[in-house]
């Protein structure tokens, strides 16, 4: 977690603050007597609220020099003004502060931390300015990534502040996710929320994402669900509806799961390959199958999915499904003819048999029989079974039926279409036979008529 932006906003707060303070030198040195003789019974934090003219003087030509980003014209001005005898502790914690803020603007985080530790422990620091620099330390700890200090310092400022902005919560929770401690940061990222709420000011984008990765690692996917869609009603980006997705998937909401999926592709957010296939995918399970197959037919055609063995099993897939078994068979052949196995071969014989293209459905078989890896065997010969019958080679198909009928499974099926074939072939023999007599009885009347037309 990046702070360094916020904290330079406060170490410079912190500074400028104490400039407005040392400003006191404003009054005319017989003023600054006067007033120190007026409190002369006051307690000693008062009578140091004052700065030399000379104290003043070098602070400010420090201040031009930070400014003019010559850091170390700068320190050297302040080091040498923290060697002065006679510095009162007021002065010390004005000079102490600059030091700090110049060693943070150099990169030297460890130094500035000693520095500000050591301006807390001067007895008469202002309180505002004790608070502030807590609160600065806990900041400067968390980019050490020392995060029970930065803790401890957070407490410590909780105390003393008494109307805490939003982003001091947000610093809290930061520190917890960084000590894994998920569950403990729920409290306060709910808290800054409640707070910019009541202040009328903006809820980050990120304070959400901090807020779901809370509950997603509490498995809280309700929680999850709905900040999604706060996400995705204020911030609209692909992964978030990817989160989405995923929490109605955990919370079995298949419904909004696909309506999610569905939305992210109408506004062209699904782009990989994956993407697209598993959108097929939940079409197939919503038992819209040809939306499916629509959008891989498109999708293929676009690119964006690949012409291979298994998007084209899935794409037969969704046209069998959808019943639009000619639509399959162009899938089927590609998807058949890319794969070493038989089980796509005897699918797209199965379309042929619905179509009623029992020719090709013969060949496709044979091929699935020939490459093998077939689940059903069984199944692959009552199918070529029945091709035979429909193209009248009774035999051939007999015998695929008595294949079929191995199987215990297939047995009573088998059996049933050998008898089906078997009376068509005794009825075809009673056809014949009796084509065959009428042919002989018209035969002989026609030559009775020509006897009798001799005569």
């Amino acid at each position: 977690m990046n702070i360094s932006n916020r904290i330079s906003k406060h170490v410079t707060a912190l500074a400028l603050s104490c400039l407005i303070c040392a400003s006191a030198y404003a009054q005319t040195e017989e003023e600054r007597r006067a007033a120190a003789e007026a409190e002369s019974s006051a307690q000693k934090t008062k009578e140091a609220q004052a700065v030399s003219k000379e104290v003043y003087d070098r602070i400010t030509v420090a201040q031009e020099a930070i400014e003019a980003e010559k850091f170390s014209e700068a320190m050297g001005i302040l080091q040498g003004l923290l060697g002065k005898k006679g510095l009162t502790e007021y002065e010390r914690q004005n000079v102490l502060n600059y030091i700090g803020f110049v060693q943070y603007s150099t990169d030297d985080i460890k130094g500035a931390i000693r520095t500000y530790k050591e301006m807390l422990l001067i007895p008469t620091i202002e309180p505002q300015i004790r608070k502030q620099t807590i609160y600065t330390l806990a900041q400067l700890s968390t980019m050490e990534e020392d995060f029970p200090g930065a803790l401890k310092l957070m407490d410590e400022w909780f105390v003393l502040e008494t109307n805490p902005p939003p982003e001091a919560y947000i610093l809290y929770a930061q520190n917890l996710y960084q000590m894994n401690r998920y569950k403990d940061m729920i409290r306060p990222i709910e808290t800054a929320m409640s707070v910019a709420k009541e202040r009328e000011t903006a809820i980050k984008e990120d304070w959400y994402v901090l807020l779901n990765f809370a509950y997603f690692q509490q498995e809280n996917f309700a929680k999850v669900r709905d900040i999604q869609k706060i996400l995705l009603a204020s911030w609209p980006k692909k992964r978030y509806w990817f989160s989405l997705a995923g929490a109605y998937t955990e919370l079995n909401e298949e419904n909004n799961l696909i309506n999610a999926y569905s939305a992210a592709y109408t506004q062209g957010l699904l782009e990989k390959e994956s993407e697209l296939t598993t959108m097929a995918q939940l079409f197939m399970q919503a038992e819209a199958p040809y939306k499916a197959g629509k959008l891989l037919e498109d999708e293929m055609a676009k690119g964006r999915v690949a012409k291979d063995a298994k998007n084209y099993r899935l794409l037969s897939q969704a046209w069998t499904l959808a019943m639009e078994d000619e639509k399959a068979i162009p899938a089927l052949k590609e998807a058949a003819r890319l794969s070493d196995e038989g089980e796509l071969d005897l699918r797209l014989a199965n379309a042929y048999l619905n179509v009623g293209q029992y020719s090709e459905c013969v060949t496709s078989i044979r091929a699935a029989l020939r490459k093998g890896g077939i689940k059903s065997q069984d199944n692959a010969h009552i199918s070529l079974g029945m091709c035979q019958y429909n193209l009248k080679q009774y035999q051939d198909a007999i015998a695929s039926f008595r294949e079929a009928g191995r199987t215990s499974r297939s047995r009573r099926v088998a059996d049933q279409w050998i008898a089906v074939i078997q009376s068509d072939i005794d009825r075809n023999e009673q056809i014949q036979l009796a084509e065959a007599a009428a042919r002989k009885q018209q035969e002989a009347l026609e030559r009775r008529r020509r006897a009798v037309d001799r005569l």
